[in-house]
């Protein structure tokens, strides 16, 4: 089976970077990716969860065991609608973002029936610092994540818009979500899923190596969110990046993994930190 992201990112890279050669150094094309998750705890991470202060991390709800960043709810009477998500310290613009994920155990109780085996990669976010005290979710992109409950289909990677409308085949869209094309992962298997962004530009969705969606031109507009404050909300201003959050929903899931691979930065040759792989040039990071 051929793989999808492999000829979509060369198909980009040759777009946006002007097709370099063969011939560069090993050291040039050698992928540098960054693991925004330690493994050890939650360093650089920032809990933001409905109802409770920035930083407070309710109920333990996000912590690291054994090697994996969890969402978990052992310490819930009620889930209430306490929806949280955990942000990460730095905002991106151009980059590939991916995560193994596994959904596990039981809902918390009172959780929604939509919310069951159901977590989220929030992108081009809005800061954790601008969020209100009652909001239930960042303004930004949710790339969806399903587990399947033994019941017909229930694709993954999905697109999920709180606060925010895209492009899709050339016409806006304005729905709430939109299922990808990947199958439906049953039980407690791990998933890989990556995310192409590339600014206003384009956004795809990968499922284990495949491309399953893909969409353009993230803007903010629309609603299903609540509990922002209007100045974060300019409806209609393009959403060029922004910031990279992990969600809580009622059912815990767990990340083996969650890292980076920034595709901005020094694109010319004669310099010691050029990248063949960037599709953005940053003059500014070039170093000879």
């Amino acid at each position: 089976m051929k793989n999808k992201l492999f000829f979509s990112l060369l198909l980009f890279f040759a777009l946006f970077s002007g097709c370099h050669t063969s011939k560069l150094p090993s050291q040039a094309s050698k992928e540098e990716w960054q693991p925004l998750f330690n493994g050890k705890n939650l360093d650089g991470w920032t809990p933001k969860i409905k109802g409770h202060a920035l930083g407070e991390n309710f109920a333990n709800t996000f912590r690291v065991e054994n090697g994996i960043l969890k969402a978990s709810y052992d310490g819930y009477t009620a889930f209430d609608n306490q929806f949280g998500h955990l942000f990460y310290e730095r905002t991106f613009s151009y980059y590939r973002l991916r995560a193994t994920y596994r959904f596990t155990g039981e809902q918390a109780p009172g959780g929604a029936d939509w919310a069951l085996r159901n977590s989220g990669l929030m992108i081009h976010g809005q800061s954790a610092e601008s969020m209100g005290l009652d909001q239930d979710f960042p303004i930004s992109i949710e790339v969806q994540l399903l587990g399947g409950t033994g019941e017909g289909e229930r694709p993954t990677a999905n697109l999920c818009t709180p606060g925010t409308h895209v492009e899709m085949n050339g016409q806006l869209f304005t729905g709430h979500c939109v299922n990808s094309s990947s199958k439906t992962y049953e039980g407690d298997q791990w998933v890989t899923v990556e995310v192409l962004a590339l600014g206003d530009s384009l956004i795809q969705h990968f499922v284990n190596g495949e491309l399953v969606l893909s969409y353009s031109k993230p803007r903010i507009g629309g609603g299903v969110v609540n509990g922002f404050d209007p100045a974060a909300k300019p409806d209609g201003a393009m959403l060029t990046g922004g910031t990279i959050s992990l969600q809580s929903e009622s059912h815990p899931v767990e990340f083996q993994n969650v890292e980076l691979l920034k595709l901005e930065g020094c694109m010319d040759p004669k310099a010691k930190n050029f990248k063949s792989y960037y599709v953005k040039h940053r003059a500014a990071d070039c170093r000879y």
